[in-house]
């Protein structure tokens, strides 16, 4: 399979630069089956950052899981076969691109869960000047319960106070202001979001506000692997070990470039 950049994605660029989400049909189709083997075995034995939700009202859980693509067999095979990189670094506009982390997210068939609106760049231990998310469906997804974006958000320099699912403060003593009232007033922003096959892709930036309602399609289930991407600009920011995923255990510090092992170059090829 090719790992060279689809041609016609100069105006998605634009699209992405503009808006900080944008939808790229079947561009990973021929990936599904694969990914679909890794997060079952993922799924099978859960690693150290698992983090699930199981729904007060009994309702269907949520599983999430963070950084298996070392252990993954289907996953590595995925970043070193598929264009991903480049794909990535067409969108962002520059020359390498190294793999952040993977997060698996499955919403069981009736789950409850909603991930409320927020930004990913408060969680992350990188700035999100050069950053794509790839969000990859595995199951179709209908329109009113695929994730959803506040077009333009992530230009606003705005970062907002990150919190937990249960509505607490991620950080102590955070002054960021809160993440505006979306659903109370929803015709003052322009939210984006889409029908979606297997394959298709949501790329979006980390500082573009997002969320989720819960999976109430139809007893479908709602598997995704998100792949989270930076460009040679990234730095890395000491969190304290607090984040998404916590990545306690590196060694870098605030301003230095995302380099080592945990941090693979996917573009440009060796």
């Amino acid at each position: 399979m090719s790992t060279a950049a689809p041609s016609g994605l100069a105006g998605h660029a634009a699209d992405f630069a503009r808006d900080g989400a944008i939808h790229l049909p079947a561009i990973f189709a021929d990936w599904v089956e694969t990914l679909r083997a890794g997060v079952e075995r993922a799924m099978a034995t859960p690693g150290p950052w698992e983090r699930s939700y199981k729904p007060k009202d009994g309702s269907s859980p949520f599983f999430q899981d963070f950084a298996r693509w070392k252990d993954t067999p289907e996953f590595q095979r995925f970043l070193d076969g598929s264009n991903i990189g480049a794909i990535a670094a067409t969108l962002m506009g520059c020359r390498e691109v190294r793999l952040f982390h993977d997060h698996i997210l499955v919403k069981e068939p009736g789950s409850s869960i909603v991930t409320p609106w927020h930004q990913d760049t408060p969680y992350y231990c990188v700035t999100p000047e050069q950053s794509i998310s790839f969000w990859i469906p595995l199951d179709p997804v209908a329109r009113a319960v695929s994730p959803e974006f506040v077009a333009g958000t992530h230009r606003g320099n705005v970062e907002y106070k990150p919190q937990r699912f249960d509505g607490t403060d991620l950080y102590a003593a955070d002054t960021r202001p809160p993440m505006p009232a979306i659903d109370a007033d929803r015709g003052r922003w322009r939210i984006l979001g889409w029908e979606m096959a297997p394959g298709d892709a949501l790329a979006f930036h980390y500082s573009t506000i997002h969320g989720a309602p819960a999976n109430t399609d139809g007893g479908r289930r709602r598997r995704a692997v998100s792949w989270r991407v930076v460009g040679e600009a990234a730095r890395f920011v000491d969190r304290g070990g607090k984040g998404s995923p916590p990545m306690s255990h590196l060694t870098l510090k605030t301003g230095d470039a995302l380099t080592g092992p945990d941090f693979p170059l996917l573009h440009p090829r060796n």
